[in-house]
């Protein structure tokens, strides 16, 4: 992480600036009870869940950790995992990142071993969030992912994981950092009602998928608002929220269609407290997308 004292350097002056990340590979959450979450993963989310003593590993597709809940206390995001290409890919980031001033440390090939990945470079967030960027993920196409609710699929591939939702404390410090330094681009921007004012919030894509990260200047004792996870088709979202209601979980926000990535969704709280999106349908982006604005998070639904 960047001390207070360090400023980071304009774009202008940086060199390696084409490479770039290119999807959201994991993430590590903790999580105070792991049996909560592994009975939530497998009868709620339909994901299949290994678990240890010390965390739970998670698999929704061909990659053999998509999610990692780690036993602790502060059922927060830990870690976010995003790929770059190749090893050169790699080494062109990190020292993207060393000339803005950020800190960052290429650790060795076994501890890139107990992530799934050949390489691994660590560095942190403005906020301190601890990110990494890593190459060659490991995958098990000989060991095809079966849901145990009959999910019918979940969307990955090239568009990764799925989305994020962050709370920052400098939006300025917070899209430096991401845009200059990952490589993130902005898709659109939504200014979210705040009673008789507004939050401005950003939307960025490193791919085809809407967005991998969104934004949010709020000033919150934690990181993570939601991640979303994105199926095949509506029946796997209804059937998602019937199992949720089934297993009595609070549903924080019902169905509905957001304006800007056109996701039809609902959302659950996680037991760790913070919130999975769970949706079908959204819209891709490509190379002559067009940045937009909105004033309303959902088209319709989403009531809280």
């Amino acid at each position: 992480m960047m001390s207070e004292t360090t400023s980071v350097t304009s774009t202008s002056n940086i060199t390696n600036t084409a490479a770039t990340v290119s999807n959201l590979s994991y993430l590590g959450v903790h999580g105070k009870d792991l049996d909560a979450w592994q009975s939530f993963l497998t009868g709620v989310l339909g994901v299949s869940s290994k678990q240890s003593d010390t965390d739970l590993q998670v698999r929704f597709d061909e990659q053999e950790t998509r999610l990692r809940v780690i036993k602790g206390d502060t059922n927060d995001i830990q870690y976010a995992g995003y790929e770059v290409d190749n090893e050169e890919n790699l080494l062109a980031v990190k020292a993207r990142l060393d000339e803005m001033g950020y800190t960052t440390e290429l650790v060795d090939k076994a501890q890139a071993k107990e992530y799934g990945v050949i390489g691994l470079v660590k560095t942190h967030d403005p906020d301190g969030l601890e990110i990494h960027l890593v190459y060659g993920a490991d995958i098990r196409p000989d060991k095809p992912f079966v849901s145990p609710t009959g999910v019918s699929g979940f969307v990955t591939g090239d568009q990764g994981f799925g989305h994020i939702v962050l709370t920052v404390k400098s939006m300025d410090a917070a899209r430096q950092f991401y845009e200059q330094g990952l490589g993130f681009k902005v898709s659109d921007f939504i200014a979210m009602p705040m009673g008789k004012h507004s939050m401005e919030l950003v939307f960025l894509h490193c791919n085809s998928r809407h967005h991998t990260l969104a934004l949010a200047p709020i000033p919150m004792p934690t990181r993570l608002l939601h991640f979303m996870m994105q199926v095949e088709n509506v029946d796997d979202v209804g059937l998602g929220l019937e199992r949720a209601n089934a297993a009595e979980c609070k549903i924080t926000s019902s169905l509905g269609r957001h304006t800007n990535d056109e996701m039809f969704s609902f959302y659950v709280r996680s037991p760790s407290g913070f919130d999975v999106e769970f949706g079908c349908g959204a819209r891709t982006v490509d190379s002559d997308w067009t940045v937009k604005h909105y004033k309303s998070g959902s088209i319709w639904g989403h009531k809280r």
